[in-house]
């Protein structure tokens, strides 16, 4: 009800009229059944963007710190989450991994639309990085088409580390499903599910135009971070000199 209610009633009119996003292909969604879209992710706003233009509800899994912040921001976070349809999953790894793939796979069999960026995080300079695999698992398992849907110029509304969007036009581009329904029964074997996922990936390509780069964006991110750190460290004089290790 709370999610009918801010899409139609209250953030979604609002929303449209003023970043006035267009799109094409609304058509190859399937009107009922379990299906997984994936999508490409450029930007905090992909997961409420998306939501507003489908006609199904989709679901997504978000991490679950997320849901258990305390105040009036906790409040308000939780109640985006929950009025954008993210389900909160533990990201930690081990048993927490297989639960949140069981999520997934309840709103599947459940018939109904379960979102997903392959690339397992938004993209820290709007290309697009290699998928992982968990996502070919999921339709194997799901027994589920899968939708590629490209998420177009969202970064430069809302570009990583910004918190106030820019007014500019957006769209998304919904491509044709695939069925993987040959591979049945092969979710077990890793070369299968990189093999699928590397499809999806390569459609996505196609669909948003971006650059590919065959490595993984959290390792990009990582780099980026740690670089930042070290030219910080520089700056404030906590990184050793040269040669100062030879003076003791």
């Amino acid at each position: 009800m709370f999610y009918w209610f801010m899409k139609n009633l209250v953030a979604g009119p609002i929303l449209k009229t003023v970043f006035r996003p267009w799109v094409t292909g609304l058509d190859n969604i399937p009107k009922k059944g379990g299906v997984i879209i994936a999508s490409n992710h450029l930007s905090f706003i992909d997961s409420v963007f998306l939501p507003l233009v489908l006609d199904r509800r989709i679901f997504f899994l978000a991490k679950s710190d997320y849901f258990k912040g305390r105040g009036l921001k906790g409040w308000a976070t939780k109640a985006f989450m929950n009025g954008t349809g993210m389900l909160p999953i533990d990201r930690s790894g081990g048993k927490a991994s297989e639960a949140s793939l069981n999520t997934g796979l309840k709103v599947l069999h459940d018939g109904e639309v379960l979102g997903i960026y392959p690339e397992g995080t938004r993209s820290p300079d709007g290309k697009l990085y290699r998928g992982r695999t968990g996502v070919a698992r999921m339709i194997l398992e799901g027994n589920v088409p899968v939708v590629p849907v490209a998420m177009i110029d969202t970064e430069k509304v809302m570009p990583i580390g910004t918190k106030i969007p820019k007014v500019q036009r957006i769209g998304i581009v919904v491509g044709e499903p695939l069925d993987f329904s040959r591979f049945a029964g092969l979710e077990g074997d890793r070369f299968i599910l990189r093999s699928i996922t590397d499809e999806i990936m390569y459609e996505l390509n196609r669909l948003s135009g971006q650059e590919y780069v065959d490595i993984y964006a959290s390792s990009v991110k990582d780099r980026l971070g740690a670089a930042a750190k070290s030219g910080a460290a520089a700056k404030t004089g906590t990184a050793a000199k040269p040669g100062a290790a030879a003076k003791r």
